[in-house]
């Protein structure tokens, strides 16, 4: 039980030793809301160590007297492109809602997004997300000017199920990634299969690179198609987080990215690299495979993860607000 105090302060993060601090904090929070996603101190590193992270800038705590810690808020920036995107997230601990800490949080997030943007000479966009059963956090977010901007899905399938075998075009064949020697090349088709995305933003080498080195990282679980001339053609992105499996007793493994490049598409390459994917799951000893998707993406994902088994678990809502 947490000592309630008036007095909250916001401070910065001092490094490894809040780690586990904020992964009891989310956990707990995650746990009171009824939300899935358990996170880990060797996920939170990997996170806080992202080439497109400065944890001096994008961090925030917030703790009473003692330290103990009631809030945590975070910010992502992807690269500027036409407009300053700015994603955040946050976490008040159940006993501290409601209680002026969400007030220093979103006045925090707002006043770094109007500095960064007037470096820039942008406009200022602010985004966060919210599942729709997350009644708190999307109370906040409309309190706060935010608008609905998409509908996203979580869905998940059996791996206990029967499952087509894949079956590639003439020619091409599916191996893992070569390590960081092909990390470039693997950007350059993904910004290729996703240019055509809502809010996309271009991934760089850098923060590919960054994934090798993650906790959860399985080289095994990497791959592409190689088409017959050798270019990567397509790819599925796979992860298993053992440790939160560990946390929450599940066998659940993800699919994590899965595009095709454009000029290689409706030959059969998407359905083959999924289907292979969820087998590798499946191999690995999983027995439900997770995923996230745009309802409106443009490629016909949706119906492609439909038609192998997927079915929609819960929807996530994208906000927005611009600031002026």
């Amino acid at each position: 039980m947490m000592t309630l105090s008036s007095t909250f302060k916001m401070r910065s993060f001092a490094g490894e030793t809040d780690l586990p601090a904020i992964a009891n904090l989310i956990n707990f929070c995650k746990t009171a809301d009824k939300l899935d996603g358990l996170v880990t101190v060797d996920e939170l590193r990997d996170d806080f160590t992202s080439p497109e992270f400065d944890a001096n800038r994008d961090l925030r705590l917030w703790t009473n007297t003692v330290d103990e810690l009631y809030a945590v808020a975070s910010c992502w920036l992807p690269e500027v492109t036409d407009v300053k995107n700015v994603y955040f997230g946050f976490d008040v601990h159940p006993e501290a809602r409601y209680k002026g800490i969400e007030t220093e949080i979103f006045a925090w997030v707002e006043a770094l997004v109007r500095d960064l943007a007037q470096a820039h000479q942008l406009p200022a966009v602010l985004r966060a997300g919210a599942r729709d059963d997350h009644f708190y956090r999307l109370d906040w977010l409309k309190n706060q000017g935010f608008t609905g901007d998409r509908i996203f899905y979580r869905m998940a399938r059996s791996l206990t199920a029967s499952m087509p075998q894949p079956q590639l075009p003439a020619g091409y064949h599916i191996r893992p990634l070569q390590g960081e020697a092909e990390v470039e090349a693997w950007v350059e088709m993904f910004n290729q299969s996703f240019i055509d995305h809502w809010n996309f933003h271009p991934l760089t080498v850098e923060n590919r690179a960054h994934w090798l080195t993650e906790s959860s990282y399985r080289p095994e679980l990497d791959l592409v198609a190689v088409a017959p001339d050798g270019t990567l053609a397509a790819f599925c992105y796979n992860m298993i987080h053992a440790q939160e499996n560990e946390l929450t007793g599940k066998l659940e493994g993800w699919i994590a990215d899965l595009g095709t490049r454009r000029g290689f598409r409706r030959i059969g390459l998407g359905r083959a690299m999924l289907l292979t994917g969820l087998h590798m799951l499946q191999a690995q000893g999983m027995d439900t495979a997770l995923l996230g998707v745009d309802s409106e993406n443009p490629s016909g994902a949706l119906q492609l993860y439909q038609s192998v088994g997927f079915q929609k678990r819960y929807s996530s809502i994208a906000f927005v607000k611009n600031l002026e």
